[in-house]
């Protein structure tokens, strides 16, 4: 059984954590933190604050969409019981400090819309239970790193950041990745093959970069994906034979904005898409518009009831 005694000094460290945090916001307009965050009340009583029942340590912390401008501070890896943290759409700069390495319980982490600069740490990969990380809409820099495990990542997103260079294969051994977004940042190379390897995949978003070379027909093949979107690339090539016969869910297809060309498969004449794409059911919304492609539009199209966005124009 846990003392009391030393539940009050663990609690008394989460208290100091999060005052520290305090301290290092400059802007606090709603005054959400300067009414609620006082030594003199529980922790559990903070607002954006919620304490486990046994330990009565900080679990959850969420301070989205309060206007804060300020830093994360470096004792703020003493909130080891963290498993939940979103500081999404705030105001908050600089770099992340290596001491929430010591996060080893956090699961959900959301620090999209802010202003967080620097590289993204590859530290992340030792916070072996976390699901989800967002990051985007942030001011990172250089390439994402080779993370050493995300083993039970589910969703990653980088987008809207200023990130170089190639996507990592090390992210192949994310086996429970659901939705991979590394839209608008400058990524240069191929689309990797291996990302057809994760089977779980459900949204894949790797729109307006950099990326160069052919599609791999093997994507196609992911049974569970119901959004795929590589808008504004320069991606060449064209589309293989059966491209809707792995994809019996798909909703989302986004192609628009590059270098497709030619005629679709033989096997399919001269079909602008295949006309097995009346088996997609379940399509919304179909962009191909700005690319290279001829030929015409097949009429089992029209027998997707739920489509409501077909756009095709200006091929060259």
């Amino acid at each position: 059984m846990v003392s009391s005694a030393m539940t009050q000094t663990n609690t008394t460290t989460d208290q100091l954590a999060l005052l520290s945090l305090k301290s290092q916001i400059i802007s606090d307009p709603s005054h959400f933190l300067d009414e609620s965050w006082s030594p003199a009340t529980s922790v559990s009583h903070w607002v954006g604050v919620a304490c486990g029942s046994r330990h009565q340590r900080v679990k959850s912390l969420n301070l989205s969409n309060m206007a804060l401008i300020g830093r994360i501070p470096r004792d703020f890896g003493n909130l080891t019981f963290l498993v939940c943290l979103d500081l999404g759409s705030n105001n908050f700069h600089g770099n992340l400090p290596q001491e929430m390495t010591c996060l080893r319980r956090l699961k959900f982490l959301d620090l999209s819309f802010n202003n967080f600069s620097g590289e993204v740490p590859s530290w992340f990969g030792f916070l072996q239970k976390l699901q989800v990380l967002n990051l985007r809409n942030n001011s990172f820099t250089g390439s994402i790193p080779s993370f050493s495990n995300m083993s039970t990542l589910q969703t990653l997103n980088l987008a809207f950041n200023s990130l170089e260079g190639h996507i990592p294969v090390s992210l192949s051994n994310a086996s429970r990745l659901e939705t991979l977004e590394l839209s608008y940042n400058s990524l240069q190379g191929n689309i990797p093959e291996w990302i057809s390897s994760l089977h779980n995949m459900n949204s894949l978003g790797i729109e307006y970069t950099q990326l160069v070379g052919s599609i791999p027909f093997t994507i196609f093949n992911i049974s569970r994906i119901e959004v795929i979107a590589f808008t504004g690339n320069s991606l060449s090539g064209s589309l293989p034979n059966g491209l809707c016969n792995g994809l019996p869910i798909l909703k989302g297809l986004y192609l628009s904005i590059n270098k497709l060309r030619g005629h679709m498969p033989t096997s399919i004449s001269n079909w602008i898409i295949p006309q097995e794409i009346g088996n997609l059911v379940n399509l919304a919304k179909l962009g191909m518009e700005d690319n290279r492609i001829t030929g015409s539009v097949p009429i089992s199209i029209f027998n997707i009831s739920l489509l409501q966005v077909l756009s095709l124009a200006e091929q060259s």
